[in-house]
């Protein structure tokens, strides 16, 4: 399996553009599969320079509601006019982040999108014997914590965003197994065990941010939730690829406890598994 960054918070060139958000580009033996498409038309500029050739993909996912991820679905609906896109039917809900001086700013994606275009999932969509995507992931250890800004508007007024509209996928292929996920807002630790769970075993690598961003040094409940998570994810040989929503505290906490087990990915990096 190959796997091309086209838009994360960083990239590797001046030539290619960045910024809050992600898109990923991956190839196995059977797909061309686009997951996230980052909050503008940037991933599609890059993925011209990376030549890579977005036409060609057959699979195309969305991990959640938000904008830094799903932005760019309208460029990619009118540059591939015949993938299939999985949604999770609930990804065009009214998300909002809430600032403490300007109150809450919408941050979800473009509801007047036309849905016959997009295939919309559940808790788990097998797609065939190599793609699977799974939500419905449990919160034991309070990831849920480091998104306590996120909210969601609903017909009885504003709630905190529980990300029932996070779903992530499943890669196999001969005996390798990859997760990718796009935030792990239901965190990243609660992730890999449904994965564990689903696939019998830890998947050899994980692609995803983590969304510790907003945990800063100094905060014994910060550290506590980065070490735990650090500590949860030894277990196994799994190898971590992570960025964009991580933050750089957070980064080089668990790189302290996971070693060469954790990587940095960037926009135009490329990696095979």
């Amino acid at each position: 399996m190959k796997f091309t960054t086209l838009f994360e918070n960083t990239s590797c060139s001046e030539e290619l553009a960045h910024g809050h958000g992600l898109s990923i580009y991956i190839e196995t033996a059977k797909h061309k599969i686009l997951f996230d498409m980052g909050p503008d038309d940037g991933f599609l500029k890059n993925a011209k320079k990376l030549g890579v050739d977005l036409e060609a993909v057959d699979t195309a996912v969305l991990s959640h509601g938000h904008y830094d991820h799903g932005g760019g679905l309208e460029t990619f609906c009118w540059q591939n006019p015949k993938a299939k896109i999985y949604i999770h039917q609930a990804a065009f809900g009214d998300y909002y982040s809430n600032h403490p001086e300007q109150g809450l700013e919408y941050i979800g994606i473009d509801q007047s999108l036309d849905l016959y275009r997009f295939t919309l999932t559940g808790n788990e969509t097998v797609i065939d014997e190599e793609l699977m995507l799974f939500g419905d992931v449990a919160d034991p250890i309070g990831a849920l914590s480091a998104s306590a800004n996120l909210c969601q508007k609903t017909w009885d007024g504003v709630r905190q965003d529980v990300f029932y509209h996070e779903h992530n996928l499943l890669i196999r292929e001969g005996d390798k197994a990859v997760l990718v996920a796009g935030c792990a807002h239901r965190g990243i630790v609660n992730i890999v065990n449904k994965a564990e769970k689903l696939l019998g075993r830890r998947p050899d690598a994980v692609i995803s941010g983590f969304h510790l961003f907003r945990l800063t040094a100094g905060d014994p409940k910060a550290d506590e939730l980065i070490h735990d998570t650090a500590e949860a994810l030894t277990a196994g040989d799994t190898v971590y690829y992570t960025g964009h929503c991580t933050g750089d505290y957070a980064f080089e906490c668990l790189k302290e406890i996971l070693g060469d087990r954790l990587h940095r990915i960037s926009g135009g990096v490329s990696f095979e598994i």
